[in-house]
């Protein structure tokens, strides 16, 4: 596992809308823009191997600016095609801060950042005791069936809670700004109680009720 004093003061940022990696989990990803092919190279010569996820957030006149929080996750798998484009898996390893950008000569952007006040993410997983998991699992019934969605629900039902909720997170349609709600979301119990407040929200197509927590 690694440790805090293991994670570096800079790393390479990729900017993706809608992509989000937790702590703990894996999120698969094909690489095959030029300046992310260098990215990754370079990542893989460095006894850390991490790549910072993060959201952009446009705004007026800053159409390259981006959320002030990560997520950075270590490359524990990669495969190249025949065409030179790379399959890989990041599994997450911690939340950080960006500080500030660093200008240079990578075709990537490079951020510093820190890590404090994410402590719990370099832990063992956490849990939820108050988790009402046979009304979550209903709710969750009612929204595929609504979206006409299949999955494994055997599956699921025998995934620990943070398995579960940060799985669901990632994989869900929710919009970029939703995502890093979730992403934000300081314990699994409010990570939790966000997916479902998402999740009610989607299936009442905006309305304001009462929500499941």
């Amino acid at each position: 596992m690694m440790q805090a004093a293991d994670l570096p003061d800079i790393i390479p940022v990729f900017p993706l809308p809608g992509a989000l990696l937790l702590p703990r989990s894996r999120l698969p990803l094909h690489i095959f823009e030029p300046r992310y092919l260098q990215m990754l190279e370079d990542a893989l010569r460095t006894p850390q191997r991490l790549i910072g996820m993060i959201q952009p957030s446009p705004m007026p006149g800053q159409a390259d600016s981006l959320h002030a929080i990560g997520c950075a996750g270590r490359v524990t798998q990669f495969s190249e095609t025949e065409d030179g484009r790379y399959l890989i898996t990041l599994t997450g390893i911690s939340r950080y801060r960006i500080q500030r950008e660093v200008d240079g000569f990578c075709p990537y952007r490079r951020c510093a950042v820190s890590w404090e006040g994410f402590d719990r993410d370099l832990g063992a997983a956490e849990q939820d005791p108050c988790f009402d998991r046979d009304g979550f699992m209903a709710l969750l019934e009612r929204f595929f069936s609504a979206r006409q969605l299949q999955t494994d629900w055997d599956t699921l039902k025998e995934a620990e809670d943070e398995l579960l909720v940060n799985s669901l997170s990632m994989l869900l349609d929710f919009t970029p700004e939703d995502k890093q709600a979730l992403l934000e979301a300081p314990s699994l119990r409010t990570r939790r109680e966000t997916l479902i407040t998402l999740i009610e929200f989607s299936m009442r197509g905006g309305s304001s009720e009462e929500t499941l927590q």
